[in-house]
């Protein structure tokens, strides 16, 4: 198959001629399909005397001489934009996100294959080669011998951010950023401004949103919930460990706590208000409420079953709790130690006794102390009645650490 390719630098601003040789006017821009792997072109857009005409691109030819294009219109079929954006205006200079790369990259050029069957974006080059390229200065330092790495991103490894109106908002490939980590969306959405990354933190769902913003700054989960709706606000805090979302609110001003607190599930809102009581030197402040405890009559297969039915977060089954006849805490067993057992064993007979706990009220220092020299992955919290009341995850302890 026979293919010509080329960047769109090259062919801007050229001049369209008419089948019979008269200047049509200028090819001012491309309007592609937007939900293809490779955009298609449809139309092209010509700077005419009287004024931008949006032209059917089949009718058109074409051709290279040497370093130059010919471009030639043999028929005039205006079309409307429909379902398509345009690559100078929505792409070239734009901020786009790499998938592979992980992270937020510039357009200084883009890179074009014409086939038999039509004319395809493929890639974009975010390097200093396009740059240079659209200044005309890439020629003549080639000619002194000076080569430059291309940077060329194919287009299947975008995330595309597309304008309507001059706002951005998500293409229809969005769904490739849910590939990527919520550590590495967190940092992505941070190289944003602000109005960019509220569109694109508001377009994931809840789930997804919680993780994320678990992973910002907390300047940006400040800006990310003031900018979201109060329903779905409250909607992406519920999603959150209940310590998580208890910092946040606490970062906020009190009536605007209030107001996404009013917003939320009596249970959520319960368990949040009593983690934002605790002063931020005492451990239940950082304390996560979401924990497994079984009284110790229980039996292997009921606790299993559970587990399957509530699919519990990982770091929440490090360690399952058991509790007398009373509720207090006597014991933990680990999940090897559910799997390994009989299933109508009772977990009393299971469990550890030499169980580490602290109290609610205890120091955070002492929290850091206790998960150092026990090498523990979560800690159980309790209150002065030996009631569980919360855990302690070791991402929550390195947070501390690392904050100090």
């Amino acid at each position: 198959m026979k293919y010509t390719s080329l960047y769109l630098s090259r062919i801007l601003n050229n001049k369209v001629f008419s089948y019979d040789y008269q200047i049509l006017g200028k090819l001012e821009d491309f309007a592609v399909t937007g939900d293809t792997q490779n955009p298609q072109v449809v139309a092209a857009l010509i700077k005419t005397p009287d004024g931008i005409k949006t032209l059917a691109w089949n009718n058109f030819i074409l051709t290279r001489n040497d370093s130059s294009y010919h471009i030639a219109c043999h028929k005039i079929e205006e079309v409307p934009l429909t379902d398509s954006f345009l690559l100078k205006k929505n792409v070239l200079d734009k901020q786009i996100i790499d998938i592979n790369g992980r992270k937020v990259v510039r357009v200084n050029d883009i890179r074009m294959v014409i086939l038999n069957t039509g004319t395809f974006v493929v890639a974009v080059d975010v390097g200093t080669e396009g740059l240079l390229r659209r200044l005309g200065v890439a020629k003549t330092l080639n000619s002194f011998g000076i080569k430059l790495p291309g940077q060329l991103i194919l287009w299947s490894d975008v995330e595309t951010l597309v304008s309507s109106n001059d706002n951005l908002v998500l293409s229809k490939t969005y769904d490739k950023l849910n590939l990527l980590h919520p550590s590495d969306l967190a940092d992505i959405i941070e190289d944003f401004d602000t109005n960019t990354a509220m569109k694109i933190f508001s377009g994931l769902d809840n789930a997804r949103g919680a993780d994320v913003l678990e992973e910002m700054e907390e300047d940006t989960q400040i800006k990310m919930i003031e900018g979201l709706s109060k329903e779905k606000a409250a909607d992406i805090l519920e999603e959150m460990p209940s310590d998580e979302a208890a910092d946040i609110l606490d970062s906020l001003n009190e009536s605007k706590a209030e107001e996404l607190l009013s917003e939320m599930e009596q249970d959520s809102r319960e368990e949040i208000r009593e983690l934002m009581e605790y002063e931020d030197h005492l451990i239940g402040s950082v304390m996560n409420t979401e924990y497994v405890v079984f009284p110790g009559e229980t039996t292997v297969d009921t606790a299993l079953k559970y587990l399957r039915e509530t699919k519990p977060e990982e770091g929440v089954m490090n360690y399952i709790f058991v509790t007398n006849h009373k509720g207090k805490l006597s014991g933990k067993v680990t999940l090897r130690d559910l799997i390994l057992a009989e299933e109508r064993e009772h977990l009393k007979s299971l469990m550890h006794r030499d169980v580490i706990y602290l109290f609610d009220t205890d120091e955070i220092d002492k929290l850091i102390e206790y998960v150092s020299k026990y090498n523990l992955l979560s800690i159980p919290i309790v209150d002065r009645d030996m009631q569980i009341v919360g855990i302690v995850q070791i991402h929550d302890i390195l947070d501390e650490i690392l904050n100090k």
